[in-house]
């Protein structure tokens, strides 16, 4: 089984001051020689070595070696490695495409969730930080805006276009862990997830009683049908999103019926 790494945080280490570096005051000071890079140099080397290593190979001391400044020195840029982690989020998300303007609901809340989905395979150590408490940077907060612009002509109350943003969103998360799990399993076991499912199906109908396990005995019978179902996690994405996609249509239907 493939060992699953702690999540890593944030910008908790002190709340202003990571919305201040969030939102543009993150440069060293004046005082003193002119540093030989900026902030967003730092940043954009962490995220590259992010992306080659994960989020294990992040440090202090190793970013600083992938800038080429001393250790010590790279404390000047940021302070800590959670700072630099939330820099690092913003960043990202920053190479995600906004959904054009123009879209009904339910394309916007689409384009959103495939745009993170992308991004979250371009960069998979996305996965590994715990946001919880997100870094509220300037990315992060533009792509909620468009998303709860985007819901204002579906007649939900603010609360409720935050529900709906909120479910959506779990929903992306649970569907990229899911498929980081199917690629580390791959990547792992000798059995592809078809093969596994071939040795292990026979075995446990064997021991499922028709009367107590109905359900599971006729979804085994369906997939064994069609195959591709469980082959493919972009598809199940994409087949979870149209299920999400539609709860939260009937979300709307109601609360316009009982306006």
């Amino acid at each position: 089984m493939a060992k699953e790494h702690p999540k890593q945080h944030s910008g908790d280490d002190d709340p202003r001051r990571s919305i201040e570096l969030l939102w543009g005051a993150h440069e060293p000071g004046k005082r003193g020689p002119k540093p030989r890079f900026s902030t967003q140099d730092v940043v954009a080397a962490a995220i590259s070595l992010a992306d080659r290593e994960g989020l294990s190979a992040i440090s202090m001391r190793s970013v600083a070696q992938a800038v080429g400044v001393s250790p010590m020195a790279i404390y000047t840029y940021v302070r800590s490695k959670n700072e630099l982690l939330a820099l690092m989020f913003d960043r990202v998300l920053g190479e995600g495409e906004m959904a054009p303007p123009g879209l009904d609901w339910r394309e916007a809340l689409a384009f959103m969730a495939r745009a993170r989905w992308n991004l979250a395979k371009q960069h998979p150590w996305l996965l590994e930080l715990a946001l919880h408490r997100p870094p509220l940077g300037p990315n992060l907060l533009i792509r909620i805006e468009s998303v709860m612009a985007a819901l204002d002509q579906a007649g939900l109350g603010t609360l409720e276009k935050g529900l709906a943003v909120d479910v959506l969103r779990n929903f992306i998360e649970g569907a990229l862990h899911e498929a980081r799990k199917a690629r580390s399993a791959a990547q792992q076991d000798s059995l592809s997830d078809e093969e596994w499912l071939a040795a292990v199906e026979p075995a446990l109908q064997e021991r499922l009683d028709p009367d107590r396990y109905p359900q599971m005995l006729r979804l085994a019978q369906a997939r064994r049908e069609q195959r591709h179902h469980a082959k493919d996690p972009g598809e199940r994405f994409e087949q979870g999103l149209q299920v999400v996609l539609d709860g939260i249509g009937a979300f709307i239907a109601r609360r316009g019926a009982n306006a």
